[in-house]
């Protein structure tokens, strides 16, 4: 997949990626920007901006306006929210983009951030973080977060605090805007069935003028851990929902690909070892899966489920099982402990076929290539990626295997009807 990079006078990065056997196109706006930037009095502004942003722009006075537009091209318009980027997107036909450029730049430069328009919407933020406190299975990755970074913006949600969003005013807007929304902290992305040249023309039109600025920066993780840790989130729920992981590294860390792969072995697709395990023999759980997760500065590899209540104790012993035996790599075939040629193909293949699922829609291969472009040290094309996965060896499998899955990494966090956690932190023990 070719694409092409440009860098404006004012520091805006501008991608390009032809697809041309596609009759839509996807324009990606991304900021680097998110939760992690915030502070204790503004928590949650990040994810609140990303809505305040389709209430209405000088030109655009109201949401409805920025929407008919939208609809009138049978477009698709929505944004997203993370702890490191903020972005906004349209996708449409092909011939649109020079729209879709034209309401994503208004949006971003000329919002109004009415007060009435502020006050409906915090309403909204409000239900939304009462929807994800009533969705534990998303939920607990929140806690997971909160527990291996604990009281800093990283382990804060993106949603942000009740509290706080009730505060927030247009000036909060307009200040964090000035602090991280600089021409040279944004990337733009146009994705699909368009001509780079003529995409780039019309990126300079409607972004060229924006203004660059000093921004500031984010808190570093800290981490320093010498024992397993426990949080528990007390509700009371029919299913209880585990997140048990490690940490590892950043994004940028030549381990991320081995971890992935490890990840996969693991908890990857309905033959991985945790899904046999935990579902398929034993019946404790209706999903269980594993993830290798990586921030600029900071990674973790994490198991999450949902069991049943009566059995939570086993399904978190027959995870640090899993984990202890492909840690220790013993050669020792009655229990599946050493990991085989195949199953290390199988694990490849698995991530090598996500990943080219994925990228059949403009939308996600515009954010495979912003995301590289804000946090990562340099682009790799999808096929650089897929040989990368291909490189890895049983020996990569067994170092990072050996380096963080060790008992002093452990990290459980858990949502359900429990208050006392010493009866979880005897589970956690990696020999």
């Amino acid at each position: 997949m070719q694409y092409q990079r440009s860098v404006f006078p004012n520091g805006l990065r501008v991608l390009t990626i032809p697809m041309p056997s596609f009759e839509s196109a996807t324009v990606l706006v991304m900021v680097r920007a998110g939760s992690r930037y915030e502070t204790r009095r503004n928590n949650g502004i990040s994810h609140f901006l990303e809505h305040m942003a389709f209430k209405g722009t000088s030109r655009r006075p109201s949401a409805l306006e920025i929407s008919s537009l939208v609809d009138g091209i049978g477009g698709e318009v929505n944004a997203f929210t993370g702890k490191e980027t903020t972005g906004y997107y349209i996708k449409s036909q092909a011939t649109h983009i020079d729209l879709s450029l034209d309401i994503l730049s208004d949006m971003l430069q000329n919002s109004l951030f009415k007060t009435e328009e502020i006050d409906k919407e915090r309403g909204v933020i409000l239900e939304e973080i009462n929807l994800y406190e009533d969705t534990p299975a998303r939920k607990i990755g929140d806690v997971y977060e909160k527990l291996l970074y604990q009281d800093t913006p990283m382990g804060w949600d993106i949603a942000g605090e009740k509290d706080v969003i009730k505060s927030i005013t247009r000036e909060d807007f307009v200040q964090y805007m000035e602090s991280l929304y600089s021409a040279d902290n944004i990337t733009v992305v146009v994705a699909g069935g368009v001509d780079s040249k003529k995409a780039e023309e019309l990126v300079e039109k409607y972004f060229g003028k924006m203004h660059a600025f000093d921004i500031q920066s984010y808190i570093k993780v800290l981490e320093k851990q010498d024992k397993p840790e426990v949080l528990i989130k007390h509700k009371k729920t029919e299913q209880v929902h585990i997140a048990l992981g490690v940490r590892t590294v950043s994004i940028n860390h030549h381990h991320k690909y081995p971890l992935l792969v490890l990840s996969a072995i693991l908890g990857g697709g309905m033959s991985s070892r945790l899904f046999c395990e935990v579902r398929e023999k034993r019946g404790l759980a209706y999903y269980v899966r594993s993830s290798s997760d990586h921030y600029q500065d900071c990674g973790s590899l994490v198991t999450t489920a949902g069991v049943d209540a009566k059995r939570v104790e086993q399904a978190i012993e027959v995870v640090v099982q899993e984990y202890n035996k492909i840690s220790n790599q013993q050669i020792n075939k009655s229990t599946n402990q050493q990991i085989s040629k195949e199953e290390l193909k199988k694990a490849k293949e698995y991530l090598k076929g996500h990943m080219v699922l994925e990228l059949e829609d403009s939308r996600s291969v515009a954010g495979f290539f912003a995301s590289q472009e804000l946090l990562e040290e340099g682009i790799k094309a999808p096929e650089d990626i897929l040989h990368a996965i291909d490189r890895i060896t049983l020996e990569d499998i067994k170092l990072v295997a050996k380096t963080y899955l060790v008992a002093e990494k452990l990290n459980l966090a858990v949502i359900g009807d429990f208050e006392d956690k010493d009866r979880f932190e005897s589970l956690l023990q990696l020999q």
